[in-house]
């Protein structure tokens, strides 16, 4: 079955072919020069009614007869194609935005992000990664056509407005991401979050140092900077380069798949009221339990082997994607 596009492209070739055996037929028949017969060709078909630029021959006017049925049906194909492909286009983008907007209205426990830079995109990329459901909130055009094909709820406005963050549904969010350029607009996403949410867990972005405090005081959960982090990093691989022996000595050589992880512990989990050395989640997994959070907010790094877990406890642990997913599996989540 032909598709649309070829079936416009059909008839657009059509209207070619009616315009050039008009004009060779006028040159043939009554001898006309060729832009004479190509512009009684295009009258006949316009039907502007300018009527015979020449006297036509019997011949002529047999000819131009059937010039004008054809020209009525390659006409009446483009236009009735034309006119497919409009209505096609319209509903299609009625379709998808009805479509978009049921998504984000059932959307809950979700995460909204702020902004589809890099900063933005990254987070988004490493939420649908981890398939948490998330929401882009961005002003400029472009950056949410690229939230739209990567097939991520995106609407277009400003995270600093109380409109654009009900229609985010973010009485119903699991936390918000502030990853806009401008430290001033990040300042005014938190502001207004924080305060149609209290208490929602709120990250932000801070381009200069000076705007960490300020964002923390309008209420953001944690700040973070990118050049400061990554310039506190290049110092720990100067400083501390052993350090990426011993993960290679832990994890193996796969070391850029190693994550840190918080999971917690179920009520029905196989892990509750065991202990950190009965459990064996070292053995089993090969993650390394770096810390526990116990359920009273009280946290313990480098927890002791006789360290009973319990049921909503969190588990702060190191090791690949792989054997997080284990460690995953192994308490029942």
């Amino acid at each position: 079955m032909m598709t649309l596009r070829t079936r416009l492209l059909l008839a657009f070739l059509l209207i070619v072919a009616v315009c050039a055996i008009g004009a060779t037929g006028f040159h043939i028949i009554e001898g006309w020069p060729w832009f004479d017969g190509l512009y009684m060709t295009v009258i006949t078909m316009t039907t502007v009614g300018y009527g015979e630029i020449r006297t036509l021959s019997h011949e002529g006017r047999i000819f131009n007869i059937f010039l004008i049925l054809s020209s009525v049906t390659a006409g009446g194909l483009l236009v009735a194609t034309a006119t497919q492909a409009l209505l096609e286009f319209e509903l299609g983008s009625f379709v998808g935005r009805r479509r978009l907007e049921r998504d984000i209205a059932r959307m809950k426990d979700h995460y909204i992000i702020c902004g589809a830079g890099r900063v933005g995109r990254t987070v988004a990329r490493e939420f649908r990664a981890h398939k948490i459901p998330c929401l882009i909130i961005e002003v400029d055009q472009q950056r949410a056509e690229w939230a739209a094909k990567e097939d991520i709820p995106v609407l277009i406005g400003s995270g600093a407005t109380e409109e654009s963050l009900r229609q985010a549904r973010i009485e119903h969010a699991k936390g918000l991401v502030a990853a806009v350029t401008s430290d001033a607009d990040n300042l005014y996403i938190v502001l207004t979050a924080s305060g149609m949410r209290p208490g929602m867990p709120i990250i932000a972005r801070a381009s200069e140092e000076e705007a960490i405090p300020k964002l923390r005081r309008a209420g953001a959960t944690q700040v973070l900077s990118p050049y400061q982090f990554i310039g506190h990093r290049i110092v720990q691989l100067v400083l501390r380069p052993h350090v990426l022996d011993f993960i290679d000595s832990a994890f193996g050589s796969q070391r850029m798949d190693i994550q840190i992880e918080e999971l917690l512990i179920p009520d029905h989990s196989a892990l509750a009221g065991k202990t950190l050395e009965g459990a064996q989640i070292r053995k089993r997994t090969g993650v390394m339990i770096v810390a526990l959070r116990k359920i009273d907010g009280t946290m313990t790094f480098s927890p002791a082997p006789d360290e009973v877990l319990c049921a909503g406890d969190h588990l702060i642990a190191i090791g690949s994607a792989g054997d997080l997913q284990k460690l995953e599996a192994l308490a029942g989540m």
